[in-house]
């Protein structure tokens, strides 16, 4: 009951419904302060190994409690992830900042991009016939048989729908040549039944 009585002297008087609120300050009772490192550095713990695994994020947690005993949790290694961000560091200091790496990093990024779609460009030109001066007898010999291999797979495609397209109309013609001799089978017998209702006597 003492420590129930210690506990409620560190909660601020403006407690509300619910968990309390707690006032951030040292607390005096060593007890108290011993049970509410335990519980939060257990949560603290539990943070950032959920940090590391929902986010895939490096992480690395050093922990010294007043004694002086350590507590520790990386996902990788406490040491390597210490001498990444010295690395990291060390480079935002030598480019001037980590805005000025990241925007010398986008605009590499959109250089190769903006490369890659010349060259997608040139290709498509290429491809219809267009800007062959530039190319030597090789590069001539590889643009036909890349096209006469396109040619062929849009050939295959095409003929693949064709045969299911005409088996389809044949089926559709199947169905309705059926349902054309179920109808004039049933008009016949129609008319049979007609006639021989007229020549039956007293009819």
């Amino acid at each position: 009951m003492e420590f129930q009585s210690d506990l409620t002297r560190e909660i601020s008087p403006q407690r509300k419904m619910g968990r309390g609120k707690i006032e951030i300050r040292r607390i005096e009772n060593t007890t108290n302060r011993q049970v509410t490192f335990c519980k939060r550095r257990n949560g603290l713990l539990k943070k950032a190994y959920e940090l590391s695994v929902l986010c895939d994020a490096e992480v690395a947690l050093i922990v010294f409690s007043s004694r002086g005993r350590l507590y520790e949790y990386a996902n990788n290694s406490v040491k390597a992830t210490i001498e990444r961000y010295k690395k990291a560091c060390s480079d935002s200091s030598n480019t001037g900042s980590i805005s000025e790496a990241n925007a010398q990093f986008y605009q590499q990024e959109a250089s190769k991009l903006r490369v890659q779609i010349s060259n997608l460009q040139n290709q498509n030109r290429n491809y219809m016939g267009e800007g062959l001066g530039a190319l030597s007898p090789r590069d001539l010999k590889n643009l036909e048989s890349r096209i006469e291999k396109g040619i062929s797979k849009v050939r295959a495609k095409k003929n693949e729908m064709l045969f299911a397209e005409i088996d389809y109309m044949q089926k559709r013609q199947e169905i309705d040549l059926h349902n054309n001799n179920q109808y004039l089978r049933a008009k016949i017998i129609e008319t049979e039944r007609a006639q021989h209702m007229e020549l039956m006597p007293g009819t």
